[in-house]
């Protein structure tokens, strides 16, 4: 029996969050829904759910504290949805550990593409499957390994969303190879994303908070065009 993939879907209009869940419920996920931040952290952790729908305004503990709540014990995708569609507003849901980031209203058939996306992404982290030599990227002091989502760091994990992770080995996988913004947001998110570029330049800026630049490699900025891995010949 193929055990159902678990959505939780947070939200406090509770109409909207039922209908989310009829939609979601139709293409075979299992689903459960809070209407407020506080009930959400703790079923959280009872439900164990594959990926989290989060509405930003929520009574009480509003949607960024919940994403920041969840960030700090679990990778586990999350989805904002909000009204406001502010570039600040995506931004900040970005670098509290979202994955995504949509709009309200938006069409049901893009978000259940978009959950499905992002699951395939965040899949092979729970798989065990041999370590396979051509998804492992090595430099002094880095791994990033893509066949069990992990990088390591100076010999120590370091903890990243899945897309972070992405951005990073596809970088990595081409040493020097400079890539503008608009095909890393094409290679890495794999769908029609509907946003702006600036989506890159935060993860960019959450991997180097995250990986200082090292004397042999770095994450180097191609101003008025992109990023590349540099690494030192």
């Amino acid at each position: 029996m193929v055990t159902k993939q678990k959505i939780l879907i947070v939200d406090d209009d509770n109409n909207i969050a039922e209908l989310i869940s009829l939609y979601l419920v139709k293409e075979c996920f299992e689903t459960k829904i809070c209407n407020d931040g506080e009930t959400a952290i703790n079923t959280f952790d009872t439900f164990e759910p594959n990926l989290v729908l989060l509405d930003l305004m929520l009574p009480g503990i509003d949607g960024y504290q919940v994403c920041r709540e969840i960030r700090t014990k679990s990778q586990v995708p999350i989805i904002m949805l909000s009204a406001k569609g502010e570039v600040f507003d995506k931004v900040l849901g970005l670098e509290m550990g979202a994955d995504d980031y949509m709009e309200k209203p938006f069409d049901s058939k893009e978000l259940v593409a978009r959950v499905k996306a992002v699951l395939r992404r965040f899949k092979p982290q729970v798989q065990e499957t041999p370590v396979s030599d051509d998804k492992v990227v090595r430099y002094p002091d880095l791994e990033i390994n893509m066949t069990n989502y992990s990088v390591t760091y100076m010999g120590e994990r370091v903890d990243m969303p899945p897309k972070e992770l992405e951005l990073l080995y596809f970088l990595a996988a081409s040493p020097n190879h400079v890539y503008t913004r608009e095909q890393l947001l094409d290679q890495i998110w794999g769908y029609e994303y509907i946003g702006d570029t600036r989506t890159v330049d935060v993860h960019i800026k959450r991997l180097r908070e995250k990986l200082s630049d090292h004397e042999k490699w770095r994450l180097a900025t191609i101003w008025g065009i992109g990023y590349k891995f540099e690494v030192q010949q």
